[in-house]
């Protein structure tokens, strides 16, 4: 984790995206595992999944977690210390009293939820003190709202699409903007740790 540089390892997001598609599953396995629970900040993921089945992701990471793991539900406060899912079938937005929003919203990039929705909206609320990582996938949702948050100062950190299950998805992103961080998942890894616990 030295090898970050000081601005890096300085920051201490009030929130945190990690987004993906095709793939996303397996990184997030790698990504998440090991976190600590003393961890102090939102953690907020989303992967594409059909609209038609219900999601098990939180189910699934919740028996691997030490810290309470939820799907994001509507007017919900989006609380410290907390990992949450997008559900299936409806966009996930952030508001400005920083409690979530579902809609039900045409699709953008055919997904819903959209990564784009999800990280426009908390650039808004959140600027600067937003961290973004974008994973593998098969289409360029994400680019737009990786582009938002960086140019409202937020950390952004893209998956190396030379180690992405497919690179389209963090491709677009690093063509879109100029991420922070373009890194494989063990260093994300590091970071996402690092940027986790503010103290």
């Amino acid at each position: 984790m030295s090898e970050f540089a000081p601005e890096i390892r300085a920051r201490r997001p009030d929130a945190i995206i990690i987004a993906g598609s095709a793939g996303g599953v397996e990184a997030l396995v790698r990504l998440l595992a090991g976190l600590p629970e003393t961890m102090q900040v939102p953690v907020i993921c989303m992967l594409h999944m059909p609209a038609s089945r219900d999601s098990r992701l939180a189910e699934l990471f919740a028996g691997r977690l030490p810290v309470p793991v939820l799907e994001a539900a509507d007017k919900q406060p989006v609380a410290d210390a907390t990992v949450y899912f997008a559900g299936s079938g409806y966009h996930l937005s952030v508001e400005q009293d920083r409690t979530f929003s579902l809609s039900c919203e045409p699709p953008v990039h055919f997904a819903r939820p959209a990564i784009d929705v999800l990280m426009t909206s908390a650039a808004d609320v959140y600027g600067r003190a937003l961290a973004a990582i974008l994973l593998t996938g098969a289409n360029t949702d994400g680019a737009e709202g990786m582009a938002a948050i960086h140019a409202r100062g937020g950390l952004t950190v893209v998956q190396d699409p030379r180690e992405a299950q497919v690179p389209t998805m963090p491709q677009a992103a690093i063509d879109a903007c100029v991420p922070d961080l373009v890194l494989p998942l063990a260093r994300i890894h590091d970071l996402l740790k690092l940027m986790v616990e503010r103290t």
